[in-house]
């Protein structure tokens, strides 16, 4: 199945343009011109521009989510698990999104693995601001996003590649968390060439697209 030259319901189409260009300004159709992977295989990810879910239309979200800053903040939740982490995510109400992180946690609970490390000096969720390098807001303005250990999960811009160019990610979050986060909702960025390891971010419609196309 491919979505390559197509035009549904008027969500746009997958144009041929530089992908760097389809990153700053993508069509919603666009979104979905990466397939998340599903299996925990990073070598995808070598491919270059290959971001699944790293494309975001705006003016979709603003529709799904909020279109301000007073807006996103009268929705907020603490999401909590002192089993796992000291301190809580703020995350947004909207959509369930704070109600599939406090499941996806406490399924991580339930596996008895030890994450202390994982979430030791997690960087939070809710945060307005714009992706660093460009003008774009990030997903946490809009309170879907959370941030892990950023020394295990490490970020591509910390070193130093050129974007396009971005080489190994050496990986230390474990599979057993990504695969729980990605069972309630949340990809992962350490599937990305342009890697996010800290990063998780609720986008079941990625996930639902996978599952339901081929390989």
């Amino acid at each position: 199945m491919t979505l390559d030259g197509q035009v549904w319901l008027g969500l746009g189409t997958i144009r041929a343009i530089p992908p760097a260009d389809a990153l700053r300004d993508p069509t919603i159709l666009e979104q979905f011109k990466y397939r998340y992977p599903l299996a925990f295989d990073l070598t995808q990810r070598t491919a270059p521009f290959f971001d699944p879910g790293r494309l975001r239309n705006g003016d979709f979200f603003e529709a799904l989510y909020f279109q301000t800053e007073p807006e996103a903040r009268d929705s907020l939740d603490q999401v909590a698990r002192p089993a796992l982490m000291d301190g809580a995510f703020q995350v947004t109400r909207k959509r369930n999104v704070s109600c599939q992180l406090a499941t996806a946690l406490a399924a991580l609970d339930a596996l008895e693995e030890d994450f202390s490390a994982v979430f030791q000096g997690a960087g939070g969720g809710f945060n307005w601001r714009v992706i660093a390098g460009t003008s774009r807001l990030s997903a946490h303005s809009f309170g879907i996003a959370v941030d892990v250990n950023a020394e295990m999960g490490k970020y591509w811009r910390w070193t130093g590649a050129r974007e396009g160019a971005v080489l190994d990610y050496d990986n230390e979050i474990p599979e057993s968390l990504v695969r729980t986060m990605e069972r309630y909702g949340f990809i992962w960025g350490g599937k990305w060439h342009h890697f996010d390891g800290m990063h998780f971010e609720y986008r079941p419609e990625l996930i639902l697209y996978s599952r339901m196309t081929p390989e």
